[in-house]
């Protein structure tokens, strides 16, 4: 039968967990109790106790408890509670994790479940799943379900909502124990897209799917960027076509899509094949046109939608993005070509649109040229970013990269074997080992 562990703070919501136990095993799930409370004795009998989840996060909860540090308090049994959730899952006894709470409980679940693979179900109740979710979910898989009413008791809300919860992850449960993956035969890259490069990615996505791969696009939004890198270092991405590299110009600018200061390095410290473009980097990201900050308020801005509102970057701004992309792509050690499209970097900064300025991405262009190192390959093109002639050229090389990466992987994979074997043999019963031979 399927698994659900309930993470959760026992302490204060023991009988809250109870009914969510109850309502689990109604739908068909077996379930398995973790406390991570930390001030007081639980108000339910759980499998894993709060002494178990502070000591596998190495502290002692009467520690814990006596600093009197909540903030602490929850990071540490997080930590402890993801260490075991991990052995859970490698052991076979967790298939989905539930839990709920209030912006601690949330943080400490959430926490704790991104520790688990992709695939795994996450599911939260939460207070706080209508404002903004992302310190909670990041780049995962985690979903969040709002409480309506707070986590205290349970109501004729709360039972609703509980219920609805409950019957949700034992049915995501039992299909996560019952999936079986389909054989994977295809290599699996990376795209970044937005709006406005949807016609270059589109192109080049269908040319490399006739040509083999499996191509995964992923909206450079902040979290798509990050969720495209953290696929990266788990493996499950081996190429990328980061043709929308627009997340740079937002952690530069304050925009609200940044992805962060490592953007753009996971490739390149990985040894992966990259093609790398400069899509997007013509704009930063705001929300509604009054959330502009007041010292942007005087640019060229731009309404995409009611909820979102571009500015165009400035020369300055654009010769800081140059510098900057110059200097994550100097430390890769992987096959990268960098395109350039001539003649704009999005639909609005081609010829005839709103962010159009040749100066400025005139700017971007040589400050990046001009520290880029001279082993990077460099293409530039008389096209925008949009022209199908720039996607396929694009889609191309990253094939030939690719390739050339895959062959020589192959090779030393096959080194390697031939080496362990040669060590098997040499230190085999009835054969002398190498330093033993004259």
């Amino acid at each position: 039968m399927a698994t659900v562990v309930l993470l959760g703070t026992l302490d204060t919501k023991g009988r809250e967990y109870e009914f969510l136990s109850e309502q689990v095993r109604a739908a068909g799930a077996d379930t398995l109790l973790i406390d991570a409370g930390v001030v007081g004795d639980p108000q339910t009998v759980p499998d894993i106790s709060h002494e178990e989840v502070a000591a596998a996060a190495g502290q002692s909860l009467a520690a814990l408890a006596a600093a009197g540090d909540r903030g602490a308090a929850v990071a540490a049994m997080a930590r402890g509670a993801g260490e075991i959730l991990a052995r859970l899952h490698a052991d076979g006894r967790l298939h989905g994790v539930l839990g709920m709470g209030g912006s601690g409980g949330t943080s400490l679940v959430s926490g704790a479940a991104r520790v688990l693979p992709l695939g795994v179900p996450k599911l939260i109740v939460s207070t706080v799943a209508s404002g903004n979710t992302r310190p909670y979910v990041g780049a995962t898989d985690l979903a969040l379900m709002y409480s309506v009413v707070d986590i205290a008791g349970v109501n004729s809300v709360s039972e609703r909502i509980l219920g609805n919860a409950a019957a949700a992850m034992a049915g995501m449960a039992r299909h996560y124990a019952a999936f079986r993956p389909s054989p994977r035969g295809r290599p699996c890259l990376g795209a970044t897209m937005f709006g406005v490069t949807t016609p270059c990615v589109s192109t080049a996505r269908r040319w490399l799917e006739e040509h083999g791969y499996e191509v995964l696009v992923f909206h450079a939004t902040g979290v798509g960027g990050m969720s495209m890198e953290a696929l990266m270092r788990s493996g499950h991405i081996t190429g990328v076509l980061d043709v929308t590299t627009a997340e740079l110009a937002d952690e530069a600018a304050g925009g609200v899509l940044a992805a962060g200061p490592d953007r753009l390095e996971v490739a390149g410290e990985l040894g992966l094949p990259q093609v790398v473009s400069l899509g997007g980097l013509d704009m930063v990201n705001f929300g509604p046109a009054d959330s502009v900050p007041e010292r942007y308020r005087e640019r060229n801005l731009y309404r995409h939608n009611p909820a979102v509102t571009l500015m165009r970057t400035s020369p300055a701004e654009s010769a800081h993005l140059g510098r900057v992309m110059a200097a994550k792509l100097n430390r890769a050690s992987g096959p990268l070509t960098v395109f350039i499209p001539r003649r704009g970097f999005s639909t609005i900064g081609a010829e005839g649109g709103v962010f159009r300025d040749p100066a400025a991405d005139e700017v971007l262009i040589a400050e990046l040229r001009s520290h880029l190192e001279r082993r990077v390959e460099v293409v530039e093109m008389d096209t925008d970013i949009n022209d199908p002639a720039f996607a396929r050229a694009l889609a191309q090389r990253l094939h030939e990269h690719y390739q050339a990466w895959a062959a020589h992987h192959q090779d030393a994979t096959t080194a390697a074997g031939k080496e362990e074997r040669a060590e098997a043999e040499a230190g085999a019963p009835g054969r002398p080992h190498a330093s033993t031979r004259s």
